[in-house]
């Protein structure tokens, strides 16, 4: 298992971001800077002053909602059991809240691969463009001598001065996004002792796949390679290694496996098969302000 993520070891972090509102999340798992399948997943709280206009990128989203309800304008709402897959290069939103939500956000690399820009890179970015313009309700703004400004979509404007070019958005496979209902699903047996599944899509040709496990105390569960679970509930071991209730892990590119010490649930997602896909360089060049 290449990273185990305990709850308990991490700090709720709190930063300004592209959007509108507070915006607190604890930093989970990182995938590898610049592969075509470079990921980011946090869990992050937001509350009732949280808005983002409607948009669309050139990468993948999971969301997992724990807690609250958050409306997508059109595109429906998620309340908590809800999974939603965001397919690259679809629009989405506005998203909007009444109260508090506690999210599960993943985002990576699609059957495109135009890649993920790693959190890190985006932050710098974000830092470097506002010696050029200001960040507000998810549009970045770049004054202009007649006393207006040029708008830009937040994060294309990152993107694009990251890169030094502009951003393509791949065609989209979906029309838009797609919110499962995870507890409509039955528990299915399984030819693993103590296992239960929920597969719940596959989708791309690149096979990204949700499912969803539950073992009971004692039940071993193999973990395929570029495999990444959330601890819905429960305990359990890898290797040497324990978690818990809200716990991270991910499979790297080796197979693996765990075992529940107690009743547990699982969410997995499977990232896709990107062997062939190549990216550009995701290394700041000449910005690309205006």
């Amino acid at each position: 298992m290449e990273q185990v993520v305990n709850i308990r070891d991490l700090e709720l972090n709190e930063r300004q971001h592209a959007r509108r509102g507070r915006f607190q999340f604890y930093d989970l798992l990182h995938g590898r800077p610049g592969d075509p399948g470079c990921f980011y997943m946090q869990l992050s709280r937001t509350y009732s002053d949280f808005f983002s206009p409607r948009h669309r990128h050139n990468f993948e989203q999971v969301r997992f909602q724990l807690e609250g309800t958050v409306s997508f304008g059109r595109d429906g709402e998620m309340s908590p059991g809800t999974v939603g897959y965001f397919p690259e290069g679809v629009y989405y939103g506005p998203q909007t809240l009444e109260d508090e939500s506690y999210t599960l956000v993943l985002q990576f690399g699609g059957a495109s691969g135009s890649g993920y820009m790693a959190d890190s890179i985006f932050q710098a970015g974000m830092a470097e463009l506002k010696e050029f313009g200001t960040f507000k309700d998810g549009v970045y703004r770049v004054p202009k001598p007649d006393g207006g400004s040029k708008n830009r979509d937040a994060y294309e404007a990152v993107w694009e001065h990251v890169h030094g070019r502009r951003l393509r958005y791949p065609t989209p496979r979906y029309n838009k996004p797609l919110f499962i209902e995870s507890t409509a699903f039955a528990w299915q047996p399984s030819p693993l002792a103590g296992v239960e599944l929920r597969h719940l899509g596959t989708f791309s040709e690149c096979r990204t796949t949700l499912s969803m496990a539950r073992l009971q105390p004692g039940a071993i569960l193999p973990i395929d390679p570029e495999h990444i679970v959330f601890v819905v509930s429960g305990s359990g071991q890898q290797a040497e290694t324990t978690w818990e209730k809200h716990s991270s892990l991910y499979s790297g590119r080796s197979p693996s496996e765990i075992r529940a010490t107690t009743e547990t649930e699982l969410l997995m997602v499977g990232l896709p098969n990107l062997t062939h896909a190549t990216i550009p360089s995701s290394q700041p060049q000449q910005a690309v302000p205006a």
